[in-house]
């Protein structure tokens, strides 16, 4: 993705891309598997510091994202193809387990403000997607007003999030479990598509194969 023309398109392509990977979609059932026993005030918090970290973690990628990867010397398709991979992984365990009894077993003994930093703010709120895309975006910026959109999208997104999960208490009754299963399914399916993409995106960008694009 370039930065040079900012238009509506790039935008929206953008805010999209932000809403997957830091979004509430994916971190939605494992918050509500985790902090389901908690007492409300307990669980707002939870929701709290999880979005506030998740939030934090996006805008340090922002900022410093081509820092880090001329620090630990690796491509933007290198970061790609280690996105895609470990977004596999995750999407391929949203479609063969619904990891209810995996995260009773995660929150048993466990204190609930360490499950908000772990494993609901990263990788479940801010996923390797989300980290993948930030990261490349921020090589990307060439000027004051791109880094200010890009923020503005973070700021935005997250936002999103602090609503839904502060508000979960709330929600809660209207969603049900079996839908939420059917939609947990079929959303690891896309995202294991968005895991394939951005493997294929990362090895045209090393010029190991080339694709076509469709007219």
């Amino acid at each position: 993705m370039s930065w040079d023309n900012i238009d509506i398109y790039l935008v929206f392509d953008m805010f999209m891309l932000l809403l997957i990977g830091m979004g509430p979609k994916i971190a939605l059932v494992p918050f509500i598997d985790l902090t389901k026993e908690l007492e409300p005030d307990m669980q707002r918090k939870v929701a709290q510091r999880m979005v506030k970290t998740g939030v934090t973690t996006a805008i340090i990628l922002a900022v410093l994202g081509w820092f880090l990867m001329r620090l630990l010397h690796f491509s933007a398709g290198a970061a790609n193809i280690a996105g895609g991979i470990v977004l596999l992984l995750l999407a391929l365990h949203m479609l063969v387990s619904p990891g209810r009894d995996d995260h009773q077993s995660k929150a048993s003994g466990r204190d609930a403000m360490q499950m908000a930093l772990y494993p609901l703010a990263v990788p479940y709120m801010l996923n390797p997607a989300g980290i993948a895309a930030l990261v490349i975006a921020s090589t990307e910026i060439n000027s004051l007003l791109n880094g200010i959109l890009l923020l503005g999208l973070v700021l935005l997104v997250g936002g999103l999030d602090w609503l839904v999960f502060t508000n979960m208490n709330k929600l809660a009754k209207f969603l049900d479990p079996s839908r939420l299963a059917v939609t947990e399914a079929v959303f690891g399916v896309l995202l294991a598509a968005l895991a394939v993409q951005l493997v294929l995106d990362g090895l045209h960008d090393l010029g190991i194969v080339s694709i076509l694009t469709p007219h």
